[in-house]
């Protein structure tokens, strides 16, 4: 079942980790890339140093503060694409990163579309997992509710799992508290966890 509305509009922290165990699906021409989501990050509002909206709204971040259940993906370092989910409340900007995912079909595909061979490296990482079922701008403000193009779904085949929190990866520019609060979610002993 595609997630509602109203899945995202729960408190971020809530929304990434029940995001764990779900199932990603990315309609590539005729096929259904679909994968496992095993690890996510949160970031909530203004008084999150390390959220993108701690500076305000700009065009890049408008998204964050629009409508929950929306992707915000955004390129870094010239070469990678992050994917975000919009949460919570219009006018709260909030969002939650997938960090990390396991395939579970066309392994074929998401190898060509990496150009690498080893499996274990695929998705174990939020720019891999963005190139391997071929997530770029073009679907930024994408509705993940509509169940076309880029979706999550709910999973009953994936419930038996211990979910961990940890601090964030790669925020050193943020306050010490927000980059000590443990956001990261991960579910445990999952060989697809990005690495520290």
């Amino acid at each position: 079942m595609i997630l509602k509305r109203e899945f995202y509009q729960q408190p971020t922290l809530e929304v990434a980790r029940s995001l764990l165990g779900k199932k990603l699906i990315r309609q590539h021409g005729q096929q259904q890339l679909i994968g496992l989501i095993v690890e996510t990050e949160a970031y909530i509002g203004e008084n999150d140093t390390a959220c993108h909206a701690s500076k305000g709204k700009t065009q890049r971040t408008e998204i964050m503060f629009g409508r929950a259940g929306h992707a915000y993906i955004y390129f870094i370092y010239g070469m990678h694409y992050m994917f975000n989910i919009v949460t919570e409340s219009e006018g709260n900007p909030a969002a939650v990163l997938l960090r990390a995912i396991q395939p579970l079909n066309h392994i074929d595909v998401l190898k060509r579309h990496r150009n690498i061979t080893e499996e274990k490296s695929l998705t174990n990482g939020p720019a891999k997992l963005c190139q391997a079922y071929n997530i770029d701008k073009t679907l930024n403000a994408w509705d993940l509710c509509l169940g076309k193009k880029l979706w999550i779904e709910t999973n009953d085949e994936h419930n038996d799992y211990q979910t961990e929190t940890s601090p964030r990866i790669g925020i050193n520019y943020a306050e010490e508290k927000d980059r000590n609060a443990h956001w990261r979610f991960t579910m445990k002993g999952n060989p697809f966890l990005s690495k520290r």
